[in-house]
């Protein structure tokens, strides 16, 4: 699926510039590739960012009344991850062959998680060769029927006609473990003890005392 940004030229670039863009409401990018020079650009940074947080990976960028598909290369966000402050978008010819970045969603709750199981979701991202214009928005992995003990393989998944995965075959997707459970040992029984009781010897009449001498 395709969707649709405005893009316009920025002149002006530095840190200071950028600052300022991002106050009046705008995020800072770049468009590049398809052997044609790299352009400074700003777009508006509501849809920007819902679009980069959406699942969307081809996009129509309209700029200067002409309109070119893109696809989403690199963010820059913030240490929170809640304001988007960099985009780059690499140009593509809709039939040529692209290797990109597809989420993972899982649908549905595993048998083994409701049984007391925990769920593992061990690959997030698949990397994946196809056309621009069959890039996934995302790959759906259904887990109902994964019982404890059991796993899902890359090679297991239902992946869309004309779409090659990158990531080993073998690899798990996602998988129902076996809670760990860790045993703690009873507390030892407090044992009284008892004071230890100095005794102090009773000093002789005739300790530190001179004898008397015996007649």
């Amino acid at each position: 699926m395709e969707t649709k940004l405005v893009a316009q030229r920025r002149t002006k670039l530095g840190t200071s510039a950028n600052r300022r863009l991002r106050a009046s409401g705008l995020v800072p990018g770049n468009i590049y590739g398809h052997k044609q020079d790299a352009i400074s650009v700003t777009f508006p940074a509501k849809e920007t960012s819902a679009l980069v947080r959406s699942t969307h990976r081809v996009v129509e960028l309209e700029l200067d009344g002409k309109t070119e598909t893109a696809i989403l290369r690199e963010t820059q966000w913030d240490h929170f991850h809640t304001e988007l402050r960099h985009v780059d978008f690499m140009r593509v010819d809709a039939n040529e062959r692209v290797k990109v970045d597809v989420d993972v969603v899982l649908r549905g709750t595993a048998a083994g998680a409701l049984a007391g199981g925990v769920l593992e979701h061990s690959l997030h991202m698949l990397h994946v060769d196809c056309l621009a214009i069959n890039i996934p928005e995302a790959i759906l992995v259904k887990v109902q029927g994964l019982q404890i003990g059991q796993a899902i393989h890359v090679k297991e998944l239902d992946i869309p006609t004309g779409v090659k995965v990158l990531n080993n075959p073998d690899a798990i997707v996602v998988r129902v473990v076996q809670p760990i459970i860790v045993e703690t040992a009873p507390a030892a029984e407090a044992v009284a003890v008892e004071p230890e009781v100095i005794k102090k010897e009773k000093k002789t009449a005739e300790e530190g005392e001179e004898k008397p001498a015996k007649k």
